[in-house]
């Protein structure tokens, strides 16, 4: 083999839905051992991540908490894959990696610093893409680190068969709490209830919002995880209880809106009037804290007991990463959006 594909970004996308058109698929030379400095490593890429924060960095935005994208060249974040050559004296050959810094190649040379080894473990690599990955730890920060739950509590959960939606689900319940999920279709709300929500509804058929919530909750959210923002986010706000919380992980509605576009929250005067505190994070602050062995262990040991589910949903070939990507801002995921590159066994 004599090439390497390469998806790299053609042109920003500061507001309004971005396009095939702003990516590009190429194929470029393939890195060679001989081409390794001191400290990197050579990677092939297994699985890339697809996620919602990347929405921000097509956008060219300089005040966000992690840099854009740029123009020309190829675009990046997590990952799992192999060494296949290394000039670390960390890492060896067929080491498996997993970090943010991916690049959206099939194979790619980088500093081994952004790299961290993936232990035997019996999993699918793309597992630590999931459920012992970034969306799990981010249910977990969100719902138990920050929010406290306590049993007997009832808790709400929008894009609840999503990535993070899934393990707030399931987290919550572990902990005795009353959970509400909604999400966008009938198959995704069974998957919802299957997970043991207590309630699920399918919010862009529901008649009224606000009545599905009324309805499923009619004495108030102690705890409301939002991962969608907008609209859902407004009603929420009226609809919880005195001293509740709130995690806000995303506002997956709103990343593609224009300004003429934009919802405009109009219930914020709750968070007054009903003492409500509303956490904004950044997961990757809390892989340093206690918090992150709190939650490998946990998580494991409810993988061992076969006491969580986690639904992948795997696209193939790094040539359809764009439109894989694409389609998790318009909710065409069922699950954990993943794109696989390559086998582990396999040497392309």
């Amino acid at each position: 083999m004599t090439t390497n594909t390469v998806v790299t970004l053609n042109k920003l996308v500061p507001a309004g839905a971005p396009t095939l058109e702003n990516f590009k698929v190429a194929a470029s030379p393939v890195p060679t051992k001989d081409a390794l400095k001191d400290g990197e490593i050579l990677v092939r890429t297994l699985y890339l991540s697809c996620d919602p924060y990347m929405r921000g960095r097509l956008s060219g935005r300089t005040d966000s908490y992690v840099a854009s994208f740029e123009a020309g060249k190829p675009i990046d974040g997590l990952g799992v894959g192999v060494v296949e050559a290394s000039a670390n004296a960390d890492y060896k050959e067929g080491d498996m990696v997993t970090g943010g810094a991916f690049k959206w190649e099939t194979r790619f040379i980088a500093s081994a610093k952004g790299f961290t080894k993936v232990p035997p473990t019996g999993v699918s690599p793309s597992s630590f893409l999931g459920v012992l990955g970034m969306p799990s730890f981010t249910a977990y920060v969100g719902t138990i680190t920050l929010c406290k739950p306590k049993k007997g509590e009832t808790i709400l959960v929008s894009a609840a068969s999503g990535a993070v939606g899934q393990m707030v689900v399931q987290l919550a319940k572990a902990r005795g709490l009353r959970v509400i999920g909604a999400a966008g279709s009938d198959d995704k709300v069974q998957y919802v209830k299957d997970l043991g929500a207590d309630v699920a509804f399918n919010y862009k058929t529901v008649k009224s919002l606000s009545s599905a919530i009324k309805d499923a909750a009619p004495e108030g959210i102690d705890i409301y995880f939002d991962n969608v923002g907008g609209e859902f986010l407004d009603v929420a706000l009226k609809n919880m209880k005195p001293n509740g919380r709130i995690a806000e992980c995303g506002m997956i509605s709103q990343y593609n809106a224009t300004a003429e576009e934009a919802y405009h929250i109009q219930n914020l005067a709750y968070v007054v009037m009903k003492k409500l505190t509303i956490y904004g994070f950044i997961v990757s602050e809390y892989y340093t804290t206690p918090a992150y062995g709190e939650f490998i262990k946990e998580v494991s040991q409810m993988l061992k007991e076969n006491k969580i589910k986690y639904r992948m949903d795997e696209v193939v070939g790094i040539e359809n990463g764009p439109q894989a990507l694409l389609d998790l801002f318009e909710g065409k995921n069922f699950g954990k959006r993943v794109v696989k590159v390559s086998d582990p066994a396999h040497r392309l």
